[in-house]
């Protein structure tokens, strides 16, 4: 073990290297452009042996991800935004068809309009398409979580493609000290990669993502539940054993100042560590306030949730991802979801779309807000708690009348 220094792409670089990848195939989109270039340059010097693919398009990428896959050597790629969107048709084909690919994805803001800055809206897109889903807090994380994404990734009764998320630029492009394995520990732990299930070979010819009749075509996505299901329980072997290799602990949830929490947020990604800071200075003043991380989104640690939250009467949820024409956004749904019966009042919020700063004052703001109903003085909570007053003066639409 080393500490090093690295920014969150240079974390994610790191993971690749030692997992020992035989084909990279990425293409450059802010704030995940150092990925790709990064690991050009190690192919260039010899640090990945591996065939690195220039291509044109994400949809490429990933095209040429899977196909590589397939012939059973294990891939790199990387993407961001809309180039995950571009990725969108092909991420369905990876699940389907139980490729066990591993994706750093850098998140960013879709469009429109345009941004490069952080939010979930890419990622939310995606959480459907049959891959699991890590949410990073740290840059540590980055590499840990990575590394533990391959094991489960790549189980037997798993195999399904995994997203390790990171906030662009919040993480992406911070700076911290990594405590990093050595190249022989980390392959000891993630092992080389071996083809199962599907995969090419001209000696042993199979279809792959052909046409699938009516009668067949429901028990396919059953199996990928199935191996959802199973995701969550490798998960907890593989976390276990990555704390026993390198003492830190992993986990599908994270619980902060719950035991005795008259009030809790629940947050996700890079914010958390503000919401942690605001939880301390409140605690301090008398106030039982709480936080649970959810570190694992796909699939839901439902349970993990439930047993988290269930003795806690009011809760926040707060969403990087603005769930358009949903009753709330996409996190706070699952986590209601997972109360669902139980007597806890649930509060959705909204904000850091776009880069736009979470900070302790905005902690503070849904703290004293869940407080105020926890005494009985309100029953409302300001949903999108960030939004400018004039914002619906702003580059307003006007409808001419006389076109």
């Amino acid at each position: 073990m080393a500490i090093k220094m690295f920014d969150g792409n240079g974390a994610a670089v790191e993971a690749i290297r030692l997992a020992r990848p035989g084909v990279i195939a990425a293409y450059p989109i802010t704030p995940q452009s150092s990925i790709a270039e990064h690991l050009a340059d190690k192919v260039a010097e010899g640090k990945i042996d591996a065939e690195y693919i220039r291509v044109e398009s994400e949809h490429s990428a990933m095209s040429m991800a899977i196909g590589a896959q397939l012939t059973g050597v294990r891939v790199a790629t990387a993407t961001a935004s809309v180039g995950l969107a571009l990725m969108h048709e092909v991420c369905g084909v990876a699940a389907g068809g139980r490729v066990p690919i591993v994706m750093p994805v850098v998140n960013r803001s879709l469009v429109a309009p345009w941004s490069l800055w952080c939010d979930h809206s890419d990622t939310m897109a995606e959480r459907d398409t049959g891959w699991l889903q890590f949410y990073c807090s740290t840059v540590q994380e980055i590499l840990d979580l990575q590394l533990c994404a391959y094991r489960i990734s790549e189980h037997e009764n798993v195999m399904t493609p995994s997203m390790v998320c990171f906030d662009g630029f919040y993480l992406s492009h911070s700076m911290q000290r990594v405590d990093t394995p050595s190249d022989e520990e980390a392959w000891d732990f993630v092992k080389p990669y071996v083809r199962k299930n599907m995969y090419l070979d001209t000696k042993d010819v199979m279809f792959i993502n052909d046409l699938c009749p009516t009668v067949e075509h429901t028990e396919m996505k059953y199996q990928q539940k199935v191996g959802f299901d199973e995701a969550a329980k490798v998960a907890k072997e593989v976390f276990a054993e990555y704390e026993e290799r390198f003492g830190r602990k992993l986990q599908a949830v994270e619980t902060y100042c719950l035991e005795d929490a008259e009030v809790a947020v629940v947050t996700m990604g890079s914010m958390s560590g503000t919401g942690k800071y605001v939880v301390n200075q409140l605690r301090e003043q008398g106030i039982k306030a709480g936080l649970l991380r959810i570190c694992m989104f796909r699939p839901f640690p439902a349970e993990e949730v439930k047993e988290a939250l269930k003795n806690i009467p009011i809760i926040g949820v707060v969403d990087r991802s603005s769930g358009l024409g949903a009753a709330q956004g996409p996190v706070c749904s699952e986590v209601k979801a997972a109360l669902s019966g139980m007597d806890n009042k649930v509060f959705g919020y909204v904000g850091g779309i776009a880069g736009r700063d979470i900070s302790d004052g905005s902690f503070r703001k849904i703290f004293g807000e869940l407080l105020d109903i926890h005494a009985g003085k309100a029953d409302a909570v300001t949903t999108w708690f960030d939004v400018r007053p004039d914002a619906m003066d702003m580059r307003e639409v006007e409808t001419n009348v006389n076109v």
